[in-house]
């Protein structure tokens, strides 16, 4: 089967590759999850994947009745009026600055939003040349003292388009104009949560009551929750079905 960027009509964007490698309970702790789905914990199910593509399931929490839930989400948002689940592929990304404009996004942003727990992500840097035809370094970029990241993501649930069809629990991957770290690199970056605004983030209207949350937060916010590095790899994150470690040269 082709992998997402074979297909015609499909994108890549950025954030379009990253790590997730921490084992389920250990995220569980570090995020403070209530609950987790038992297809999570289960290592047949849930193996390390340090190359993780769209269209494959990776791993969200969410809040509910004051509850903290982990589970695994089909990468590429697929809108609950959507006609076919394919579109999903072209919504691996949402733009922070128009979350609340855009009809694919801006329900989610309002009731269902999410973390997406990462070990770090990749981009590719171009290092020779220019357009397309420039020679580009993979780069892999994480945390100094290799804490999780915490993405702000975007979860919807589509059950086909007559409604009569298995719950497809779908998420997206906001991002945001890139940091001093990333600029270098690429204009664009996921929004990485410091862990002050998780309980803000995953703050829905009507649906959390928790006395540490006060306000929604605005389209766009979120700050890198520690400095981070960006190390040059050696490693091919752009074949999707590896799922191997990658190999890294020293950090920069």
């Amino acid at each position: 089967a082709a992998g997402p960027a074979d297909q015609p009509g499909t994108f890549v964007a950025m954030c379009g590759r990253f790590v997730s490698s921490s084992p389920p309970d250990e995220l569980a702790a570090y995020f403070g999850v209530d609950q987790v789905a038992e297809t999570v914990l289960d290592p047949d199910e849930r193996q390390p994947n340090y190359n993780v593509a769209p269209t494959q399931d990776v791993l969200g929490i969410v809040e509910d009745d004051d509850q903290r839930h982990m589970d695994a989400f089909f990468w590429g948002l697929v809108p609950s009026w959507a006609k076919e689940a394919k579109i999903g592929s072209r919504m691996i990304n949402a733009r922070a600055e128009t979350l609340a404009e855009k009809n694919a996004f801006k329900s989610s942003f309002a009731k269902r939003r999410c973390i997406v727990p990462a070990d770090g992500f990749y981009e590719w840097k171009a290092i020779e040349g220019a357009g397309k035809k420039a020679k580009k370094q993979p780069m892999f970029i994480t945390t100094r003292d290799g804490a999780p990241l915490a993405f702000a993501g975007l979860w919807s649930v589509w059950r086909g388009p007559d409604k009569d069809q298995e719950p497809l629990r779908s998420l997206t991957i906001v991002t945001t104009s890139a940091n001093a770290t990333m600029a270098p690199i690429h204009d664009r970056m996921p929004v990485i949560l410091p862990e002050g605004a998780w309980a803000e983030w995953l703050l829905t209207l009507g649906i959390s009551r928790r006395r540490d949350r006060g306000r929604r937060p605005a389209a766009g916010r979120g700050s890198p929750a520690a400095p981070r590095r960006a190390t040059p790899g050696r490693a091919r994150p752009g074949r999707w079905r590896s799922r191997g470690r990658p190999s890294l040269a020293p950090s920069v």
